[in-house]
């Protein structure tokens, strides 16, 4: 599996008890080396993943085998019935979505997906949805509001298409209208970060009631590299950009741009994928419940209200 840099002395230790493990010693001296270790890791783990900065959260939520889109669909839904295509141009690879059930309850389910090898990226536009795939995504929107059923999605991009074709076709209109249509949408809509959010790409379908981030993943307008490259004229600070941009979990919920942070094993939920598809569903169970309890009106009450409040404005 690959390992971060930040990760080295974690490594090391897991590596000491690896070879501890293998070796033949006095039973006793064994356990207790090995329960001396174990404890070291556990401390080691709790001290750096609850001060990373926000560039190595950046970092985790790119890892290749973070669950995508699909796992969350194997192991949080049941009984999902893909739907392709835009029904005006294509189909979109990067951008999936379909109804499914949570605990036999029908929902649709949309959101970005990525390859976890070369030829998978390429098949999957590395997770940056064209024109068709927002396109297709308001015509699952609008299924879904047809049918009174809850909308889910998933969002990991590192932002939309960028090519002249994808321009040529209007990516910037087929945003544009989801973001109109998701703010009147009479049915529960809930977003939540699994990887990567960045810009347009993401707000694409995260107009929402309830915007969720797992642990280790971020939300910005542009990426750190992106950032550096405007304001530093070249790559080489990153990390510092990363920091300047407020763009991890934690800020975001301070600014209340997000409603809550779903928690995930210690180091990404690469290292657990069980455990962070539990805690994915349990929060979408909880705000599930407490939009549903709420009429449409309301709904878009407070879903306007809410995308409204953000920001503020300096007088001068």
């Amino acid at each position: 599996m690959l390992r971060f840099e930040f990760e080295k002395p974690i490594v090391e230790v897991e590596e000491k008890i690896q070879k501890l493990e293998s070796i033949s010693i006095d039973p006793e001296q064994k356990k207790n080396e090995l329960s001396k270790l174990q404890k070291e890791l556990v401390d080691l783990k709790k001290r750096i993943y609850s001060n990373l900065t926000g560039w190595q959260k950046v970092q985790i939520s790119r890892h290749p085998q973070r669950p995508y889109t699909y796992d969350y669909l194997s192991h949080v839904f049941n009984s999902f019935l893909e739907i392709h295509g835009d029904r005006k141009a294509g189909d979109d690879n990067a951008l999936i979505g379909g109804f499914a059930k949570i605990n036999e309850n029908p929902v649709m389910v949309i959101g970005h997906q990525k390859g976890r090898s070369l030829k998978e990226n390429q098949y999957r536009n590395f997770g940056m949805a064209s024109p068709e795939g927002y396109r297709k995504a308001y015509r699952l929107m609008k299924l879904a509001e047809k049918y009174n059923k809850a909308i889910i999605t998933f969002i990991d991009t590192p932002g939309a298409l960028p090519s002249i074709e994808a321009e040529a076709r209007g990516i910037g209109e087929a945003i544009a209208s989801n973001i109109q249509l998701m703010l009147r949408l009479k049915v529960p809509v809930i977003s939540i970060i699994i990887g990567e959010g960045a810009a347009a790409g993401a707000l694409g379908i995260a107009v929402c009631d309830s915007l969720l981030m797992l642990d280790y993943t971020w939300l910005a307008v542009i990426s750190p590299e992106n950032c550096s490259s405007i304001l530093w004229h070249d790559y080489n600070h990153i990390e510092q950009a990363a920091e300047q941009m407020k763009l991890t979990p934690e800020n975001l919920c301070k600014a209340k741009i997000i409603d809550g942070i779903i928690r995930e094993p210690a180091g990404g939920a690469h290292h657990d994928p069980i455990s962070a598809f539990n805690a994915v569903k349990k929060a979408i169970e909880k705000h599930l419940a407490d939009l549903w309890a709420l009429d449409a009106d309301e709904r878009i009450n407070k879903r306007e209200e809410k995308f409204n409040n953000l920001g503020r404005f300096l007088n001068k």
